[in-house]
């Protein structure tokens, strides 16, 4: 025997649901395309500021720091590098000079980029022209000529002893004295431009050699 079959809704008339006129799926399609602007401006913007947070750009001016950089060159320096970190000998870092009593008045407005030389703690020595740190003598390929000054300084705690590269046409820690971590913006990682000069800054490896010298 056949089952019955319920027509209990056989009677209804099912339509199409009728068709969004032109007009409404333009509208729809904006603001689509609007929520997508949205949505990837936030998005550009979120990655600004963290890219700000994190690192700040810097164009090098002047020779001092040559033949590591040259006049017009754009180097990406990392913010936080010594925030969870300690400094090390060899680093690059932007810092402000306008702390120091002694800073040239023109330098009020700028940041210097140096190199670190001497870390807390250390006794630094500069004669016959080479560096010694505690007594060893520190080999430096990086620099344009060796120094034509002398001199001796303790680094005190919580403070570095940097030097220009070019060293003889250089206002830095020889003049200025130790930098005080505070006052240090970051650390240099990079050249991005010109792009025929990127490049990413590695501090030379320093070891202490059996000849007493440091490298």
């Amino acid at each position: 025997m056949q089952p019955e079959l319920n027509n209990d809704y056989a009677d209804f008339d099912v339509t199409p649901a009728p068709k969004p006129s032109r007009a409404r799926r333009a509208a729809r399609g904006c603001l689509t395309l609007l929520w997508e602007v949205v949505q990837t401006l936030v998005l550009a913007a979120l990655i600004y500021f963290a890219v700000n947070a994190l690192t700040v750009r810097v164009q090098v001016q002047g020779y001092s720091m040559r033949p590591t950089f040259r006049s017009g060159e754009f180097v990406l320096v990392y913010r936080l590098a010594y925030r969870f970190g300690e400094p090390h000998r060899g680093d690059i870092v932007i810092f402000h000079p306008s702390t120091f009593a002694n800073a040239p008045r023109h330098s009020a407005d700028e940041d210097y980029i140096k190199r670190i030389i001497g870390l807390p703690g250390e006794h630094v020595e500069i004669r016959g022209g080479a560096v010694y740190i505690d007594g060893k003598r520190l080999n430096e390929p990086y620099i344009l000529e060796p120094p034509r000054y002398h001199g001796a300084w303790n680094v005190p705690t919580g403070k570095v002893f940097v030097l220009g590269d070019n060293r003889n046409n250089s206002t830095d820690s020889h003049i200025l004295g130790p930098v005080a971590m505070d006052s240090i913006v970051g650390k240099a990682v990079l050249v991005y431009w010109p792009m025929d000069a990127w490049r990413i800054l590695r501090p030379p490896a320093y070891e202490v050699a059996g000849s007493g010298n440091l490298k």
